[in-house]
């Protein structure tokens, strides 16, 4: 017992207090939280060390916090072995606030490596725009994004959840927003904060209301005491669960949530937009499967309906977002992105409603992880491949990508393997061993509708996909133009090249992988 412990227990009477006293003390596990502390502690000391850097060496922030980024990844190596957890009641209730279980650890790695990726990127990007870019300031607000992000899927109640999802918002704005004397910039800004705010303030209203019925925040305290409330209460119950999910369903970019992807990825500086495509989205997700999956089991009639109507939307507004792109419009092929992002969001939001049906709900979230992992290696690869090519275009047009091949052979064919991933066509075998698993979970838990809508909408995708993949072999218009390829962006290309042809080669890892994801 502390100092501070024993003198509070001597100074009741009779040491009454002292059982109170040793409830309210309790040690930490610094292992299982050292990921999101490593983050947060790097980006402190860019902050701090960036007051005394000379300009000329600011690019060292960016190599810095890529370390610090690759750091937090080993952290996760030791949480392999086994489920730990921290911040729990000592009393006769074991509820804990932060849990690395195995579903952490995933999603974890995958917010930690998706941000190293977006570093890889940004450093060339920042250096580039230096003029209109604070490098300090903005690897500062990566990391502190970052470093919400992962300790999100960690929250294990709902205080913990909306400040991680705040901690991993909140940066992310400023980040939209950060380039100097642009216009569309701060417009973007602007929407994307506005938008994120009104959400955020209706799944606040609907936390308010679960713990007004239920008397706690721990989601597992809350699962075992919704199905106990009274029948009177049972309106304002419903009326909670659905309130609460907005707030994650806006981060997933689901329809009628997703007004602020197309704008909020133009405006923002190219590494940004890869960073929420991919980030963002497992924030979104990893928030939702833990308020369904483990906060709200009894009500799955409500929420499982309601995420199948959200997929079946989401995937639809995306995919047609996307086929109505022109190549000769400014800005086309990030807008095409965008667009695809949300229809792959439309995608992973299927398995999350397939649990609401079906009594094994893991084997349903881990269709749903599986493929957040194939996507966010193809995407990244396909932000790389946009951010390399917007060096020396900056409209960035799907029209700039005519006869890539044909000057930067290597790249083309890796952004055509990216775009057949995303596909899920050969050789991208992954996407489609992803797309296979998704659409088995719909079908095994009885939603068939769905399903079809599904398989409706991968052949619509097709269309832009391949569309985009064929441009990049024809014969250049005028005179053709070599990127050159700066070595952060080599590494990001090589890393997420590697992940794929991997996985493509080998996609049980991930299935595998995936499949014991258990909370």
């Amino acid at each position: 017992m502390t100092a501070l412990a024993q003198s509070l227990a001597q100074a009741a009477p009779g040491h009454l207090a002292a059982p109170a006293v040793n409830a309210l003390i309790q040690s930490v596990d610094w292992l299982a939280i050292a990921p999101p502390v490593i983050v947060a502690v790097t980006a402190l000391a860019v902050l701090v060390t960036d007051l005394f850097l000379p300009e000329y060496r600011k690019p060292l922030l960016g190599w810095f916090s890529v370390a610090g980024l690759a750091a937090a990844g080993l952290m996760l190596l030791p949480l392999l072995d086994g489920d730990r957890a921290t911040f729990c009641l000592t009393g006769s209730t074991r509820a804990c606030s932060y849990s690395a279980d195995h579903f952490t650890v995933v999603i974890q790695f995958l917010v930690l490596g998706g941000a190293l990726l977006a570093a890889l990127l940004s450093v060339t990007g920042v250096q580039d725009d230096r003029r209109r870019v604070p490098a300090g300031e903005f690897w500062f607000l990566l990391l502190s994004s970052a470093a919400g992000a992962a300790l999100l899927p960690a929250s294990r109640d709902l205080a913990t959840l909306i400040v991680a999802l705040e901690v991993a918002s909140l940066p992310a704005f400023a980040l939209v927003g950060i380039r100097h004397g642009e216009a569309r910039s701060a417009e973007a800004a602007l929407k994307f904060f506005l938008s994120s705010v009104t959400a955020t303030a209706v799944s606040l209203m609907g936390v308010s209301f679960v713990y007004a019925t239920t008397g706690t925040l721990h989601l597992t305290e809350i699962a075992r005491r919704l199905p106990q409330t009274d029948g009177q209460l049972h309106t304002l119950v419903q009326t909670g669960v659905v309130l609460t999910l907005v707030g994650f369903a806006f981060k997933t970019a689901a329809v009628p949530f997703h007004f602020w992807v197309p704008e909020t990825y133009v405006g923002a500086p190219l590494p940004v937009a890869a960073y929420l495509s991919v980030v963002g989205k497992a924030v979104g997700f990893s928030g939702l499967i833990l308020v369904t999956v483990i906060a709200f089991p009894s009500y799955a009639e409500v929420w499982g309906p309601a995420l199948a109507v959200l997929a079946a939307l989401t995937m639809t507004a995306g995919n047609a977002g996307a086929l109505w792109q022109r190549a000769t419009r400014a800005y086309s092929a990030v807008r095409l992105l965008a667009w695809s992002s949300i229809g792959q969001a439309g995608y992973l939001l299927v398995p999350i409603a397939a649990a609401g049906y079906t009594r094994d709900g893991q084997k349903a979230i881990g269709s749903t992880v599986a493929y957040a992992l194939m996507y966010a290696a193809v995407n990244l690869g396909a932000f790389a491949v946009a951010a390399l090519v917007g060096r020396t275009r900056p409209l960035n047009r799907i029209a700039d990508y005519r006869g890539l091949y044909a000057t930067n052979p290597v790249t083309a064919v890796l952004l055509a393997f990216f775009l057949l991933c995303l596909a899920g066509l050969p050789p991208g075998v992954i996407g489609l061993f992803a797309k296979v698993t998704v659409f088995s979970a719909a079908v095994d838990a009885g939603l068939g509708w769905l399903a079809v809508v599904m398989a409706v909408n991968v052949v619509i995708a097709l269309y832009y996909y391949l569309r985009w993949t064929a441009l990049l072999f024809r014969v250049p218009e005028g005179e053709p133009v070599r990127h050159r390829l700066p070595a952060p962006l080599t590494a990001a290309l090589a890393l997420t090249a590697a992940v794929g042809v991997a996985l493509s080669g080998a996609p049980q890892l991930v299935l595998r992988f995936a499949a014991t994801t258990l909370f």
